[in-house]
This record gives C-alpha cells, sequence and structure tokens, in this order.
C-alpha cells in the first residue's frame, strides 16, 4: 500500500466518525428539547377582559338562544366577536388554565370596550372560585366578580370564516369575512422552576451572646438569643436588628410560585417564545448521508487497493 493510499483511508476513517458523533449530538439535542416540552407550537396568544354568559334558549337572564355554531351550550363553550367558528384554545387566570372552544358569537357592544371574550358561566364560576346558579344563570359567591383579565392561547384555528389573529369588535363584522392572513405562529416554552435557596440554621441566624462584665463596670443590654453563654463568647455584634431584618429578608426572597391548576383537559403552559429545533427526520437523514457516503468511499478505496496489488 503506497503513502497516498494509507494517508486516503486514514482521512476517510476520521471523516465517517466524525459524521457519526456529529449525527449523534445533533439527535441527541433534538431528543432533549423534544423531552423538556419546549418548543410547542401554538396559533396565538395573547391577553383580553373577559366577561360570562349562559345560552340554553330558555329566555332567561337576557337569553338569546341556541348558539351559532350550532353546539348545545355546554362547559368549555365560549363566544368571540371575531374568531372563526369551532376555534380550541385555553385561557389562564391566576394560575388556573381553563379549555375552551368557539360556539358563539359575542360579546356584542362590549367588544367595543375591550371585553373580547364571553366565557360560559360553569367555566367562569370555576375560575373565579364562585358557583354556577342553574335558576339565574349567573354566578354566585366570587365577589360580584364579572369581568376578569385573562391570558389566552390559541391551539386550533377553526374551518370557517372569522379574524385569525387577535380579536377585534363584533361591529367590524370580521367574523363574517374568510381570513386570508393569518397570524404568524408562535413558539411557547415551559417556565423553569425558580431554584430554592438554602434555609438558615438557627444557630447561624442568632447573634451571640457578650461575655460577662467586668467588676465595677456597668452590664451591657443586649436582646436575649438561644446560644449559651460562656466566658469565652465574644461580645455581641452591633446592631443585632438590622442583622435580624436582613435575615428575614433573604427568607422572604425565598417565594416559589406555585404551579397552575388545570381545571380541564391538559392544554400547553404558557411561557416566552424560542426558536424552532431541529426535525428529527433531518437528523436521521444526515446521518444516513453520511453513513452511505462513507460506505461509499470504503469499497472505492478497496477497489482501488486490489487493483494496486493486483
Amino acid at each position: 500500500m503506497t503513502f497516498s493510499t494509507r494517508l486516503a483511508a486514514r482521512a476517510l476513517t476520521a471523516l465517517l466518525g466524525v459524521s457519526l458523533v456529529s449525527g449523534t449530538v445533533v439527535a441527541a439535542g433534538s431528543a432533549a428539547s423534544a423531552d423538556s416540552g419546549e418548543g410547542r407550537k401554538v396559533m396565538l396568544k395573547g391577553s383580553t377582559t373577559a366577561s360570562y354568559y349562559w345560552d340554553d334558549a330558555s329566555g332567561r337572564n337576557g337569553d338569546t338562544g341556541l348558539p351559532a355554531s350550532g353546539k348545545p351550550m355546554q362547559k368549555g363553550l365560549a363566544a368571540s366577536p371575531s374568531w372563526p367558528l369551532l376555534t380550541e384554545g385555553y385561557v389562564v387566570y391566576k394560575g388556573k388554565k381553563a379549555p375552551f372552544f368557539v360556539g358563539d358569537r359575542g360579546p356584542g357592544e362590549p367588544s367595543t370596550r375591550g371585553i373580547m371574550l364571553d366565557l360560559d358561566a360553569k367555566t367562569f364560576a370555576d375560575l373565579t372560585g364562585g358557583r354556577f346558579n342553574p335558576d339565574t344563570l349567573a354566578v354566585n359567591g366570587n365577589g360580584g366578580k364579572g369581568h376578569i383579565e385573562v391570558d389566552y392561547v390559541i391551539t386550533k384555528w377553526g374551518p370557517g370564516v372569522g379574524k385569525k389573529n387577535h380579536p377585534v369588535p363584533f361591529e367590524t363584522r370580521a367574523w363574517s369575512r374568510k381570513d386570508r392572513d393569518p397570524a404568524e405562529p408562535v413558539l411557547l416554552r415551559t417556565p423553569a422552576k425558580p431554584a430554592e435557596a438554602p434555609a438558615k440554621t438557627p444557630a447561624k441566624a442568632a447573634a451571640k451572646a457578650p461575655e460577662a462584665p467586668a467588676a465595677g463596670k456597668a452590664p451591657q443590654t443586649v436582646p436575649s438569643t438561644p446560644s449559651t453563654p460562656s466566658a469565652s463568647t465574644p461580645p455581641a455584634s452591633p446592631a443585632p436588628e438590622r442583622a435580624a431584618t436582613q435575615a428575614g429578608k433573604s427568607a422572604s426572597a425565598v417565594v416559589q410560585t406555585p404551579a397552575p391548576t388545570t381545571l380541564k383537559a391538559d392544554p400547553v403552559s404558557a411561557s416566552g417564545e424560542e426558536g424552532p429545533s431541529v426535525p428529527t427526520g433531518f437528523v436521521f437523514a444526515l446521518l444516513l448521508v453520511a453513513g452511505v457516503g462513507s460506505y461509499a468511499g470504503v469499497r472505492l478505496l478497496s477497489a482501488r487497493l486490489l487493483r494496486e496489488r493486483g
């Protein structure tokens, strides 16, 4: 085997190793992203003021009849002034999530004042800690709340007419037109849990007692502590109140936000945007091309060696 042939064989072997290692790293990164739940695509996210209603065609409490979608009034059915019917998503209010689908039109005039979502009364009661009254179709026991500020996430657009973007008032009639320019989908990231700082032990946080006063001197007055005084204990550090205040601030700073409570189903968490991850199919295609190329190179090199030896 000539020197050039040996050099080519070593270069080909190194190229094969680099290709396999690179493919493995990319595949591992993609798998980690998928396992963490990051990069979940949604159609839209935003916030608005939400009211509530319950139309069961009974004519009570301003009932206007059955929902526009033809679906019966039910928990999870919401009204929108502009989104397409059968659009799906969820709302978040004070750590609680509730799924919904657009089954009706509304609110009407209130939408000109920024009230862009009408939740069903049962979902509204769950979110605000109240109870649905089947006799009056109202929500009781929630402190009189009739409007709340919510965050919304759209996970799927409905197939019909309507605006596929942030809601607009009912009077614009966007609900009657086919949207040819929907909003660009966004990617959500699951928020990371805050790290807990180690708690301080009482022995370290407590101030030490001063030594006994010498004869002829007035004793110093210091706040009592759980430490046991001894003759070798140095005097207490000045301003113990300030040290205690700082320790209290440090302890109060370690507050972990509770995880949101899902009222129904298991919708996606909302959090900040991120760039798209590497598709798994692309990774496998890259590995396949690298493997085929390396195999072809080895066969070509073997044929050349056979010709040289023959």
